[in-house]
């Protein structure tokens, strides 16, 4: 009943935000009017980025792997930093709505924007479809619901206030949701890090000794306990390092160049404004990022002592509520009605109920068994949200977690769809299609888009092709091999043409895309380091994709004409400053690249 109450009060307040901040235009549509405060912003960049897979599926991945899962750490919170001070400051003073229109202006081509376009939709698609699958998980916990009815309810309250709002409504409401997923995440990781290590504050009791008076540290008694069980010790990483690298660089490169990111940086007055709310931002995404390595730990071994030996008919209410959700599953192996937790895998694939019951009430699944000793399947997507009922919290506590998790994936999904529509109604239609098109007509066509990528992106929740953290990596992936070194190169590089951006785009999308969906969907069975390229997942292919979109990028540029002087002229007004102001700028580049067509920036001291 709790959690109905919070989750409800929670969609309350969404929806009344959104019909108080209704948008009236485009420019409050697209852009929220421009005129959000720094610090609402940041708020709002923090939920918007801080998605399920943050939320949910980080934590439970590094329970899973231990310092493998730091990949996630390092290149979701390294490509932040990097959007931040390299990026989004001059894609500001660019002010354009969306990152198509940026490649479409500075590459004087529709074509580059509709390549641009069709980026756009590839990635917020691909990203939506962890969104939706969270939202899916959720509900079929704690509303007692199947993971599909889940994901319609959650397309219906964020077609509510993503096509009503659009950005001005989604920024007010991500303002809300930051607060609700941030207490959400903390006050239970607090509660356990009291139980386990004394220390209130989780991010140093990841590093205590255990409350139990031994002096063992923590990671020393989870190693050990690991270690007993037959599985990888949890400070121990089993990835190559070649792997390591391509997928945190792919995930740094990634949020580089996601566009429902980006375009947050448009929502605010000035230049100066964007820095101002990239600040805040890092600051609310930090309290999250820090505490999510001790709740993975804290996870793990609450498992362990809770779950491994348990005999199935003494199993506690919250067991048997996962499994029927499908998020639990047990196969009694050895016939004691005890689950064994060890190393491996259990049975092949997700669980598959049978919809009846064994001798000891067990439920009898269709799985193949795998021959190893381990008994107990546990979906990654659940640590955080089944931890607080392991350790056996307040209700209401559990009741908050619920909200948390839909509150980080509504959040993120709602960007997306907005970034989707955007692309649609703005540069495909307006800009490319149909120029003649009123701004009233425009904000319809945009709302039109919005809601049928609702339905869209719920179909994907439906049909997920993976776990959440999984399915937005690749989303990363696809970022960092088409957007990131256009964005760059068009930034830094007065020689970036249009036949450059182009080929650089297509190269890397389709390559990417490519290998992505042969290990993940055609060639499932070869998906491990043996048959990958230089030893490089899906996961990390996004880099290699990158460094092609570089290479191409970088040769059809020196075989193909320079830019008009007065692109040129822009690219320089963008990233120089000048006494004098913008225009004279522009003036003095134009000059200066029509007489010498150079690449050295004019004017710079």
């Amino acid at each position: 009943m709790m959690t109905y109450v919070f989750v409800g009060l929670s969609f309350a307040l969404y929806i009344g935000i959104a019909i108080w901040s209704r948008s009236a235009s485009t420019n409050e549509f697209y852009v929220a009017g421009a005129h959000v405060h720094p610090l609402a912003n940041g708020a709002a960049t923090a939920a918007d980025w801080m998605s399920a897979a943050s939320f949910l599926s980080m934590a439970g991945i590094i329970a899973f792997e231990g310092a493998d899962g730091a990949r996630y750490l390092m290149g979701w919170t390294g490509g932040y930093v990097l959007l931040a001070l390299l990026l989004a400051p001059y894609l500001r003073k660019f002010a354009k709505f969306t990152v198509p229109d940026f490649v479409g202006d500075r590459y004087y081509s529709h074509t580059a924007r509709l390549v641009a376009v069709l980026c756009v939709i590839f990635i917020s698609f691909t990203y939506v479809a962890g969104q939706m699958r969270g939202v899916g998980v959720v509900f079929s916990r704690f509303l007692e619901v199947d993971i599909n009815t889940g994901v319609v309810i959650g397309m219906a309250i964020v077609f509510f206030y993503a096509v009503m709002g659009g950005m001005k409504g989604i920024t007010y409401t991500q303002v809300a949701q930051y607060c609700v997923l941030i207490f959400a995440y903390l006050v239970p990781a607090i509660f356990i890090s009291i139980q386990l290590t004394g220390n209130p504050l989780p991010m140093f009791g990841f590093g205590s000794t255990v409350a139990d008076g031994s002096g063992v540290y923590l990671l020393d008694k989870l190693d050990g306990l690991t270690t007993e069980l037959g599985m990888d010790a949890f400070t121990e990483g089993s990835k190559s390092t070649v792997d390591m690298f391509f997928i945190t660089a792919a995930l740094m490169a990634g949020t580089a160049g996601l566009p429902h990111v980006i375009v947050r940086f448009f929502t605010v007055p000035k230049v100066r404004d964007a820095r101002i709310s990239a600040g805040y931002a890092l600051v609310f995404i930090a309290l999250l990022y820090t505490t999510a390595p001790a709740v993975a730990a804290f996870a793990r071994i609450n498992i362990i002592d809770n779950v491994d030996g348990l005999s199935y008919t003494d199993a506690p209410e919250w067991f048997i509520k996962w499994e029927d959700s499908n998020l639990i599953a047990w196969l009694d192996k050895n016939a004691d009605g005890v689950v064994q937790y060890r190393g491996g895998t259990a049975f092949s694939g997700a669980p598959s109920f049978t919809g009846e019951r064994g001798e000891t009430g067990e439920r009898l699944l269709a799985n193949q068994a795998n021959p190893n000793a381990n008994e107990l399947y546990v979906d990654r997507d659940i640590i955080v949200l089944a931890h607080p009922e392991i350790a056996r919290l307040p209700n209401w506590v559990i009741a908050l977690v619920a909200a948390g998790g839909l509150a980080a994936a509504l959040s993120t999904a709602a960007g997306l769809l907005l970034v989707i529509s955007t692309a649609v109604s703005h540069d495909l239609l307006k800009m490319t299609l149909m120029p003649q098109i009123s701004e009233r007509q425009e904000l319809m066509f945009a709302r039109i888009a919005a809601a049928v990528a609702v339905e869209v992106a719920g179909l994907f929740g439906i049909y997920p092709p993976g776990f959440v953290a999984q399915v937005v990596a690749f989303a990363f992936g696809l970022a960092a091999a088409s957007f990131f070194p256009v964005i760059l190169l068009g930034i830094f590089s007065k020689r970036m043409n249009k036949e450059a951006a182009i080929a650089g785009m297509v190269t890397g999308l389709a390559f990417t895309f490519c290998y992505i969906v042969y290990f993940k969907f055609v060639a499932p069975e070869q998906n491990n380091a043996e048959y990958w390229l230089f030893g490089i997942s899906p996961e990390g292919i996004g880099t290699l994709g990158m460094l092609l979109n570089f290479a191409v990028s970088a040769l059809v540029m020196r075989v193909t004409p320079p830019p008009p002087a007065e692109v040129q002229a822009m690219v320089e007004s963008i990233r120089i400053p000048t006494r004098r102001g913008i225009g004279a700028a522009v003036d003095d580049a134009a000059r200066s690249g029509a007489a010498t067509g150079s690449d050295t920036p004019t004017g710079a001291s």
